[in-house]
């Protein structure tokens, strides 16, 4: 379950939008899993910068608290307000209705950087 058209992080964020714009940004099918049920997420305000490697959130589950990096520099420019109310929607559609945050990368060339699926892929099996 590790889609093939979006690129991954080595702490479990995908990235989706590679055209210049926005990305779009979550956890990982593998993440989520591992996590259990989410109870509670905290993500930026739009306007927040954030830096490649660095936290700015949290997936809080019923087994732990997780802490989301950026996986690119640049500016939060929405979050998904659903997830206040809603946060099991990561558990049930990760990729989908679970993103969590659309950054403007400062590099948009950053995402070629980043994990392919087949890269991921290597990564979770071993």
């Amino acid at each position: 379950m590790i889609p093939e058209d979006l690129r991954y992080t080595a702490e479990h964020e995908w990235v989706a939008g590679t055209s210049g714009g926005p990305v779009r940004v979550g956890i990982t099918h593998f993440a989520q899993d591992a996590l259990g049920d989410i109870v509670y997420v905290q993500l930026p305000d739009p306007g927040t910068a954030v830096a490649a490697g660095d936290a700015f959130g949290e997936v809080e589950s019923t087994k732990s608290v997780s802490e989301i990096y950026a996986p690119l520099t640049g500016t939060v420019v929405a979050r998904n307000d659903k997830l206040a109310q809603e946060p099991e929607v990561i558990n049930t559609d990760p990729y989908g209705e679970g993103w969590l945050v659309e950054i403007d990368p400062a590099d948009p060339a950053a995402v070629e950087g980043l994990l392919t699926a087949s890269a991921y892929r290597d990564l979770t099996a071993s």
